[in-house]
């Protein structure tokens, strides 16, 4: 797995197709951190990116000048006619972000966020009361027909995405999370059904963020252009739904394959605000950064990175690092809050905009589960429910359980 042989350097090299990393790539980045605080990652189609693996380190390097993104942020081998739309906020720094940040920002405060907590709970009750229909030989895939489709309510009521439209943007999502050419696919159809939203909301506006940003449009057309209105609904709408879907599966397993702390939030349900940012710093649903490129040459944690070289932070050691974390391995849904911050959902200027709604929907998706089913149970050994081979997400494929 570790390999620094023949490379003229002690930094170590981990493929990212080694069985082992796939299997567990949270252990194999953890292993890694404690060998260098620099690594480098073998990445088919993207060749050598130097990897940060420690807490303080990751954070001055998410904050770095020096390191930006770029075209080569987005411009992947993707068909022409969709390739204009893959230029998402996530890929801009500097003013460009900044400018379509603050429009999102609008829908996605903390407290527009609390202000959407019983529409939230309705929708998980809702999912919750058809479960058993849903059951097959006496298991239920609770990724399908929970952790999947709330976000999906929930991020469409946000966008102003129709109720009766939202079941087909989860099959875009779906089909964008596949990868290969299915992506292509279910990109170039979620472009349609952005075009189509947008299209309904300037004959219908309404209290929604596609309103909100075409009224923004209306006042100065250099606020957004219609490619980047396209492009941040479904953007929005595929972070929103297939993080927040990954992060509420993997709180599942985790905390029905720790008894303890399953028994002490039951016992006292006021602890599932910390419950949700201790599961978000110990199974994050993404185990990378986005990709960063070095605007000029610089020294890297002693390694010397040249300009236009990949840089990213390892968010899964980061996030489980002895010197900022303590018993860092240990799951503790009571963990007071300490110095340290998790990278759950980013750092600095790309710090999730969504987060204070993934955190209000998460507290609720758990809370409501938990309260409706007290012998709820995994279907098969947690090291057994599906995963995909993906050593920059913890991505489930199925969540079989017993209710």
């Amino acid at each position: 797995m570790f390999n620094s042989e023949n490379t003229g350097t002690d930094i170590p090299e981990i493929s990212m197709v080694d069985p082992e990393v796939l299997r567990d790539p949270i252990a194999a980045y953890g292993r890694a951190r404690e060998l260098n605080p620099v690594v480098k990652l073998q990445a088919p189609g993207f060749g050598s990116i130097w990897a940060v693996t420690r807490h303080a380190d990751a954070k001055t390097m998410l904050n770095d000048p020096r390191l930006g993104m770029t075209a080569d942020s987005w411009n992947q081998r993707i068909p022409e006619d969709i390739r204009p739309y893959l230029l998402t906020m996530s890929h801009m720094d500097g003013p460009e972000h900044t400018r379509l940040r603050r429009l999102a920002l609008r829908a996605f405060t903390a407290r527009r966020a609390a202000a959407r907590r019983d529409l939230i709970r309705h929708n998980a009750e809702q999912l919750l009361d058809a479960l058993p229909g849903h059951a097959e030989q006496g298991t239920v895939d609770l990724l399908k027909h929970f952790a999947q489709p709330l976000p999906t309510f929930v991020v469409g009521d946000v966008m102003g995405i129709p109720a009766p439209d939202r079941p087909r943007w989860r099959e875009y999502v779906a089909g964008m999370s596949s990868g290969g050419q299915t992506y292509d696919e279910a990109l170039r159809a979620a472009i349609g059904g952005a075009r189509e939203v947008i299209a309904l909301r300037r004959e219908q506006p309404g209290d929604d963020l596609i309103s909100d940003l075409l009224r923004a449009q209306a006042e100065d057309a250099g606020q957004i252009s219609d490619t980047e209105l396209i492009t941040m609904v479904w953007h929005t709408v595929f972070a929103a739904q297939d993080n927040l879907a990954n992060f509420i599966a993997n709180s599942v397993v985790a905390l029905l394959s720790h008894p303890e702390q399953l028994a002490a939030l039951r016992k006292d349900p006021d602890l599932m605000p910390r419950a949700v940012e201790e599961l978000m710093r110990w199974r994050p649903p993404l185990l990378l950064t986005a990709i960063r490129y070095a605007l000029e040459d610089f020294e890297l944690c002693g390694a010397q990175v040249r300009a236009g070289e990949p840089v990213v932070a390892v968010i899964a050691s980061a996030n489980r690092d002895p010197r900022a974390f303590a018993d860092p391995d240990l799951l503790d849904v009571g963990r007071p809050p300490g110095a340290a911050v998790h990278f759950g959902f980013g750092h600095g200027a790309h710090y999730c905009i969504g987060a204070s709604l993934a955190f209000v929907e998460a507290e609720v998706a758990l809370g409501a589960l938990l309260s409706r089913f007290p012998d709820l149970a995994l279907a098969v050994p947690a090291d057994q429910v599906p995963r995909l081979p993906n050593p920059g997400s913890w991505h489930l494929t199925a969540l079989p359980v017993t209710l």
